[in-house]
């Protein structure tokens, strides 16, 4: 009778052994769609960015004024496409991608990730969505872009770009940290920025890289690099003409 107990007890004990290790390697496995997603969403993102930008460098009213901007440019911040709506819900409106310039190296860098949110946008043709492009012209603009967040208009200066005929000349007077430009429908949207909050997307930035790793190690350290990222970088060179 003992002998058939502890047969039984050491059954009990092996069926109990094998359900802890079935659920710790459901533990140790599940995180990984979640990376994997991550991983296809930041790819996907560096992508839309280059197609966004270049849609701003190909448009008759603003590539002329943004591509100005750009060949004094110490960074760029792209949103592929900011929804509206989605402020009425207090979330994020959009995420985008940021390049940096390295004027001693000579050349851009990056991209990190951003999103963009917590305020209330006005679009003057009333589009759902749009793209939008920030350029830093100052090295204030690029580290208040480096912190966890920064609220436009308050924590770094923001205008928007100007649009239409004498634009191109007008640049030349910009001094803002920040300066905006929007897109919606294809046409100039108007959004103001002000009171925007931009933040960075860290789970981005270690899916893309690999590992933990900051804007300021992304953008001015220059501690990573992702090829994949090489036709992006490569469109902001060409219009920045360096």
């Amino acid at each position: 009778m003992s002998s058939k107990g502890d047969r039984y007890g050491m059954t009990k004990i092996s069926a109990c052994v094998l359900a802890a290790a079935l659920l710790a390697a459901t533990a140790l496995v599940w995180p990984e769609p979640a990376m994997a997603d991550d991983v296809q969403d930041a790819r996907q993102l560096v992508e839309k960015a280059r197609l966004a930008f270049e849609n701003f460098m190909a448009d008759k009213d603003l590539g002329p004024s943004v591509r100005s901007l750009v060949k004094r440019a110490k960074g760029v911040l792209i949103y592929p496409q900011v929804l509206k709506g989605a402020f009425i819900w207090g979330i994020s409106g959009g995420s985008g991608v940021m390049l940096s310039y390295d004027e001693r190296a000579g050349k851009w860098g990056g991209p990190a990730f951003y999103t963009i949110g917590e305020a209330s946008f006005g679009l003057q043709i009333g589009g759902e969505a749009s793209e939008v492009i920030l350029v830093a012209l100052t090295d204030r603009g690029v580290a208040s872009l480096l912190s966890t967040s920064a609220k436009l208009g308050a924590d770094v200066g923001i205008a928007v770009g100007p649009v239409g005929a004498g634009a191109e000349a007008a640049t030349a007077n910009l001094s803002a940290d920040l300066v905006s430009y929007s897109r919606a429908k294809g046409l100039y949207a108007g959004i103001s920025l002000e009171g925007a909050v931009v933040a960075v997307r860290g789970g981005l930035n270690k899916a893309y890289y690999g590992k933990e790793v900051t804007p300021t190690a992304i953008l001015i350290q220059r501690e990573v690099t992702n090829p994949q990222a090489a036709g992006f970088i490569g469109a902001v060179s060409k219009a920045a003409g360096k």
